[in-house]
């Protein structure tokens, strides 16, 4: 981008983009959120929200009074676009990226030279290139020339995300090194934590990685609790015990993966 970024059009105001606009516009960002739901939208143009989370309520409501966020069903011209929409399995257990390739689509009018493209979404390997990339040049716009798209994964734990959104280091990756550039500087502007550059697909890799992750060790966890309990042993003190060697940490048994 040839200037400072001064406005932003985040695509869904659910629990990562809700938080992430309201952050934005508290930092001086004019930011525009875009929502299916005529109920959300006028929600948080009232200055409410919809959605459970410490401070967000503050957040929201100091956005909105400064004019620094708006809500609408739309999206609008920006200097940057964030992508934080629903990536849900399908009944076949694949990845819908329905509301990906929509969101792209719904933005790629308002697109001009020097934009930058962010998909924050949870994705399979390829999609930033293979999807978004894909339709923007198919709409023609030169990416990679004047045009930037990137991956930044969400890696935010709900009940901390306004504390981990600024917090936590975040891995971004272009589809070219302009991109990757160009987002990494985007991102230093509001975390705390380190920037880490990359490619796309290792970008989306890594989120998938860390959440592959948690699922196998939240998994052994259960596993453990289940053996214990045909065994008639106490699975807690089992994994106390285990855990006193020191490369070893067990996670407590619980109800399974979610999130």
């Amino acid at each position: 981008m040839a200037k400072q970024a001064q406005t932003i059009c985040v695509l869904g105001l659910g629990y990562i983009g809700l938080p992430t606009a309201s952050l934005l516009g508290t930092k001086g960002y004019r930011v525009h959120g875009v929502d299916v739901s005529p109920d959300v939208v006028a929600t948080i143009n009232s200055g409410g929200i919809h959605i459970v989370e410490p401070d967000l309520d503050i957040l929201v409501k100091s956005a909105v009074q400064s004019g620094n966020l708006t809500a609408g069903l739309e999206p609008v011209a920006a200097d940057i676009f964030i992508i934080a929409v629903p990536t849900p399995f399908k009944g076949d257990h694949q990845p819908d990226l329905s509301y990906v390739e929509q969101a792209t689509r719904t933005i790629s009018p308002h697109i001009k030279p020097g934009n930058l493209v962010i998909l924050e979404s949870t994705s399979p390997v390829g999609t930033t290139d293979e999807v978004v990339a894909e339709i923007l040049r198919q709409d023609g716009h030169k990416v990679g020339e004047n045009v930037y798209v990137a991956h930044c994964p969400e890696r935010v734990l709900p009940g901390r995300i306004l504390i981990e959104l600024v917090q936590n280091d975040r891995v971004v990756g272009g589809v070219d090194d302009e991109s990757t550039q160009v987002a990494v500087d985007f991102y230093e502007t509001f975390v705390s934590g380190e920037v880490l550059a990359t490619t796309a697909k290792t970008a989306e890799l890594v989120k998938l990685t860390e959440n592959a992750y948690r699922d196998v060790n939240i998994a052994f966890a259960n596993e453990l609790s289940m053996i214990s309990e045909t065994e008639e042993i106490n699975a807690w003190e089992v994994i106390e015990l285990a855990n006193r060697h020191p490369r070893v940490n067990i996670l407590q048994p619980g109800p399974g993966v979610g999130g």
